[in-house]
This record gives C-alpha cells, sequence and structure tokens, in this order.
C-alpha cells in the first residue's frame, strides 16, 4: 500500500539530529521545529526522522544511515527534507526520487560555499519535486545557480510571535547582536566598529553558540580586549526561551554584522518588540527588515564587511535622539506588518499538498 492509499495527510520530515539541541539553537533548527508542530496543528500526520550526521558534511555511514531511513518509506510518501541533508547528498536523493514525493527546504545555499557543493545541491534540488525557502532572496538565488523551473521553487517566509514592546532607554545605549559567533556573522567586523565609538556610552550584549569555531571566538575575545572592550562587549553564550526574551526586551538595538544572511529571524524577532535593527544590506536582510506601513525602514542598512561604515551608523544612533525617536516609530509600525508561524506552516501545508504523486510516474 502506498502513503497516498491510506487517506491521510501524511509527511515524513527528514532533520539533522541537534535539531533541539539547547547548548546550540540555530535559526534553521528552530524554523524547522515550528514548521512540524504547526503542520501537526492542521492535522497533518508528521512522522520526523532526526538523522545524524555532520551535516552538511556527512561521513559515509552517516549517509548509508540516512539512505536507510528513506528506503524504509512507502512508496509515493511525502518527505520534507531540511536542506543541510538534502543538499549535500544528491547520491541518496537520485535513486529515491522516483517513488518519494522530495521536497527540499533550503535555509542556506550551500552552493554559495564551493564549485564542489555547487554541483551536489544542483543534482539534488533538481531531484526534489519542490523546493521551499525562507526568503524570496534565497529563491531567486537558487533559480540563478541552478536553473530551476519556477514554478517547483515556492518562499515560506519565517514567523515570529507576538512579543511585548521593548521599553528601550533615553540614551540608546544598549546594544544587542544575536548570533553564533563565526566569521559568518562578522563580530570582528563588528568589534571594530564598536572600537570606533568607544568614546560614546553604549554595552553590547553578544548573545549566540560559542563552539561552531573556536578559532573565531579565541580571535574575537582578543580583539574584544586588545580594543579595550572587555568590560562594554561581552559574549555571553547561546540564550533560549526566557533568557532570550529578557536580552531583547533590555534592548534599545539589534545590531548584526553579518556578511551574509539568507533572511535573518532575529531581525523580526527585534522587529517584534520594536527593535529597530542595524544590519548589513546583504542577501535577504534588507527582505527581513522590510518597511513600516508608511514607508519608512525601522532601522539603518550598512554595507557588509564595512567597519567604518558600520561605526558611521552607531555614532549616529546613539547620538541623534530625533533619529532614535524615527527608527523606533519605524520599527512598531513594522512590527504590526508581522505574521505569525500559523503562517508560515500553512504556506508549507500548501506545498506539501500540491506536489503530485509518483504513482505512474515513469522511471
Amino acid at each position: 500500500m502506498t502513503a497516498a492509499d491510506n487517506g491521510l495527510r501524511s509527511v515524513h520530515v527528514v532533520l539533522p539530529n541537534d535539531i533541539d539541541d539547547p547548548t546550540d539553537p540555530s535559526g534553521g533548527n528552530g524554523y524547522d521545529r515550528r514548521i512540524c508542530a504547526g503542520l501537526a496543528a492542521t492535522g497533518w500526520s508528521v512522522h520526523e526522522h532526526a538523522v545524524r550526521g555532520a551535516w552538511p558534511r556527512p561521513g559515509d555511514v552517516e549517509r548509508a544511515d540516512l539512505a536507510r531511513v528513506l528506503g524504509a518509506l512507502p512508496d509515493d510518501a511525502v518527505v520534507l527534507l531540511d536542506g543541510l541533508v538534502a543538499s549535500a547528498v544528491p547520491d541518496v536523493l537520485v535513486p529515491q526520487a522516483g517513488r518519494l514525493r522530495l521536497v527540499v527546504l533550503v535555509h542556506l545555499p550551500l552552493g554559495e560555499d564551493s564549485v564542489a557543493a555547487r554541483s551536489g545541491e544542483g543534482a539534488a534540488l533538481a531531484a526534489a519535486t519542490a523546493v521551499v525557502t525562507t526568503s524570496e532572496w534565497t529563491r531567486r538565488r537558487l533559480i540563478d545557480l541552478y536553473g530551476l523551473p519556477t514554478d517547483r521553487i515556492h518562499v515560506a517566509a519565517p514567523g515570529v510571535d507576538d512579543a511585548p514592546v521593548a521599553a528601550g532607554s533615553a540614551g540608546g545605549s544598549e546594544l544587542l547582536c544575536v548570533a553564533a559567533v563565526t566569521p559568518h556573522k562578522g563580530h570582528d567586523v563588528l568589534t571594530s566598529a564598536l572600537a570606533a565609538v568607544a568614546d560614546l556610552r553604549w554595552n553590547c550584549v553578544c548573545v549566540g553558540p560559542l563552539t561552531r569555531d573556536p578559532d573565531f571566538v579565541d580571535r574575537v575575545g582578543r580583539q574584544v580586549t586588545g580594543s579595550g572592550l572587555a568590560d562594554r562587549m561581552r559574549l555571553v553564550g547561546p540564550r533560549t526561551g526566557e533568557a532570550l526574551d529578557a536580552a531583547y526586551a533590555a534592548a534599545d538595538l539589534l545590531v548584526l554584522a553579518s556578511r551574509g544572511e539568507t533572511y535573518g529571524m532575529v531581525v523580526t524577532e527585534a522587529l517584534a518588540r520594536g527593535i529597530p535593527v542595524l544590519a548589513t544590506a546583504t542577501n535577504g536582510l534588507p527582505e527581513a527588515l522590510g518597511r513600516a506601513p508608511d514607508g519608512s525602514l525601522p532601522g539603518i542598512l550598512v554595507p557588509p564587511d564595512d567597519p567604518a561604515a558600520l561605526a558611521g551608523a552607531l555614532r549616529r544612533w546613539l547620538g541623534d535622539a530625533d533619529l532614535r525617536d524615527r527608527l523606533r516609530r519605524s520599527a512598531g509600525g513594522r512590527r504590526d506588518t508581522l505574521t505569525g508561524w500559523a503562517v508560515t506552516a500553512a504556506l508549507v501545508a500548501d506545498v506539501l499538498a500540491a506536489v503530485p504523486t509518483t504513482v505512474g510516474r515513469p522511471a
């Protein structure tokens, strides 16, 4: 009997094994968890398969384990795979494409990293029945990279939870960065920018995992100390739940110096609290920042990898009360336009419901 014969809306979700690791939270894992919950809440039967591996760089044993998981699924099953898993293993996906309805959820195109990764990801996505991305920027990028049919690539932007408006301080001096401490997130750029405005009053709390690139964390730590910022810029490690809520509640401005970002969930999490955002104008970040209903920008965008530009924006924010008031009003307006996770889950559900059956598909 095929999966379609049982009359249920059923999906098998293939996830990285660390999805619920509280010591290493990520936007991608958080998105996956909310989608699974949202699908279940709307009547889907959700079967999770957390596969072990150093995704997206699995070993031979881990590839074989994934092949066994997929091989055990019933014919015609709808399978939603996290892109960190799927995009790395075209050799595992392609043999299953004729009997499973494969849908890949791409958080971050692996093809941005190397030609080899691009070749593998292109083959994996070509084998999928549909692809879901978390931003319009990512959708366009995948089409540009791989020439995928536009009607197979869909967008389901991250949702955001309702949150109380942050009180804010008169001087706007409480800065918050929420990002894993890795080169991609630009903490070295942020440190240089903060050193350039050390004559002003501010404090910066950097929330995010410290274990993904220990050498870079050490380098940033030395940079912070060498710049005389050790008592003002603190790398506090990951925060979740109430601890993360408290960090947002105490913030005046979210600062994100990323060198690249497919969307930036922390941007909308800040805006949900009426907190303006200073971020780089790269990839999907402008999309996440968006605009208030009156057309105003609820923050400041600067070029990536440019400490001077970031420092200049910080100096304007800290030194101009009228600017802070305007950006806070704009952030409040943008807050009213944000959508919740139920909308995101519904968009993914629509994609899953529309994927064509494999029954009768030519081999």
